[in-house]
């Protein structure tokens, strides 16, 4: 049986302190804890990544539990010349059953609404291209090290 998943988007404005706490544990969870990854999540200058009024949060729900998330991040931001895509997570118990794929297409579909006519560029883990290439992007990097995980440049014309 495959549990709905509902989708908010909220400006970090907008998050309840409930939701923002369980954002910053599912990326903690995720990319800190089980990635064995250790940097500063809160990014930017003094997090001013999550917390730009331009930045765009989305949100999964199943049975009022936060098991997908990834955020939009304007031109400028990451990118200077491409609205941005990242921190995607889907919760370890979420996995394997389509939610990250319904995940990106939401992303996708976020940004062509809210940033239309602009290219939407990713710092993917490179083992994760080819699930990229189905959302339609295409490599434009070499392999690099963040975080001393292998990552490729992706964009989405």
């Amino acid at each position: 049986m495959t549990i709905k998943t509902t989708w908010q988007t909220k400006h970090f404005s907008a998050l309840s302190l409930n939701q923002l706490y369980d954002v910053l544990k599912l990326r903690v969870d995720v990319f800190v804890v089980e990635q064995t990854c250790f940097y500063p999540d809160l990014d930017g200058d003094q997090g001013l990544l999550d917390r730009h009024p331009q930045t765009i949060h989305l949100l999964g729900y199943q049975a009022e539990q936060l098991v997908a998330y990834l955020r939009i991040l304007p031109k400028g931001q990451n990118y200077s010349n491409n609205v941005s895509i990242g921190r995607v997570v889907t919760a370890p118990q979420a996995r394997g059953c389509g939610l990250g794929n319904e995940l990106m297409t939401q992303g996708v579909a976020l940004c062509l609404q809210e940033f239309p006519n602009e290219s939407i560029k990713i710092s993917a883990q490179q083992h994760l291209k080819v699930y990229y290439q189905k959302h339609g992007f295409t490599q434009v990097s070499e392999m690099y090290l963040e975080d001393d995980i292998p990552h490729i440049a992706m964009i989405r014309e």
